[in-house]
């Protein structure tokens, strides 16, 4: 499953409301770390595959929904369960490192 982009319009029924975790990506156009991480999480969503969904938000074109999340840096990733921030992680890191953190979350 390749990643899917959410907007604050739609983060309610794409986030909350999934049957399966949901890692959601704050991101930006302009964030060089955002860029670096972008193709590992576009290849962990291949390798999960209907495990787990990989949402993207830009945080530019929607402002609502890092707020409420309290999203002051990006990258900046939440991990969702059930409708619940079971973890987060701020600032880039290796595919490995990724990995290592979703495993341990989900």
């Amino acid at each position: 499953m390749a990643t899917v982009k959410v907007t604050d319009t739609t983060f309610e029924d794409e986030v909350r409301k999934s049957a399966v975790p949901v890692i959601v990506d704050f991101w930006a156009e302009w964030c060089g770390p955002c860029r670096m991480i972008g193709p590992s999480l576009e290849e962990l969503a291949e390798e999960y595959g209907d495990r787990i969904k990989i949402a993207k938000v830009n945080v530019d074109e929607n402002p609502d929904s890092p707020a409420q999340l309290g999203v002051r840096g990006i990258p900046a990733l939440f991990l969702f369960k059930d409708g619940e921030v079971v973890s987060n992680k701020i600032g880039a890191a290796p595919k490995a490192a990724l990995k290592a953190w979703i495993d341990s979350a989900i």
